[in-house]
């Protein structure tokens, strides 16, 4: 085979992997994304389950603070005391409170997890449309790769046979 039809074949090899290179960047690229799309997707499914579990851990935290409270106005009751003045009146509304912020702790932890969740949902698709972009511009670059390499091939083949033509010509070859 002619030296020239070997450059242009390995330019041809050459661009074909340059462009196969690409094509594997962008491929790549969007299975990274359909990846993040999906860790998003089970962290949006963990928020809604972190605000479902936080509900119902404050409706039973309700529940208990309502049976305790009962518990605690039967024993001053039985004490004798008159629950509603004085002292037993000021420690069942010292204990209500507590357990009403025992409660709006409850929540607000619930509403910090899953506000976490979410934004690591975010974060997942963040990632995976840069991914997405990255893999466009390994392709891109691949192309443009296979398009240089093709255009020196064809130009250092042209070269060489306008050479040898000349060598020829002149009697130097």
């Amino acid at each position: 085979m002619a030296p020239a039809a070997l450059m242009l074949v390995g330019t041809g090899l050459a661009a074909g992997g340059q462009i196969y290179s690409g094509m594997a960047a962008s491929a790549e690229g969007k299975s990274a994304e359909n990846l993040a799309e999906y860790n998003a997707a089970l962290q949006e499914r963990e928020a809604k389950q972190i605000e479902a579990r936080t509900a119902l851990q404050q409706r039973r935290q309700a529940e208990e603070s309502e049976r305790r409270m009962g518990t605690l106005r039967a024993g001053l009751g039985a004490g004798g005391a008159v629950t509603t003045a004085g002292s037993p009146l000021m420690i069942q509304a010292k204990q209500a409170s507590e357990f009403e912020l025992e409660n709006l702790l409850i929540g607000y932890t619930g509403r910090e997890e899953a506000t976490a969740a979410r934004s690591g949902a975010a974060l997942s698709r963040m990632e995976g449309r840069i991914a997405r972009q990255r893999g466009k511009a390994g392709k891109m670059a691949g192309y443009t790769g296979a398009g240089s390499t093709l255009l020196t091939g064809f130009g250092a083949a042209g070269t060489y046979n306008r050479d040898t033509y000349l060598a020829k010509k002149h009697g130097i070859y």
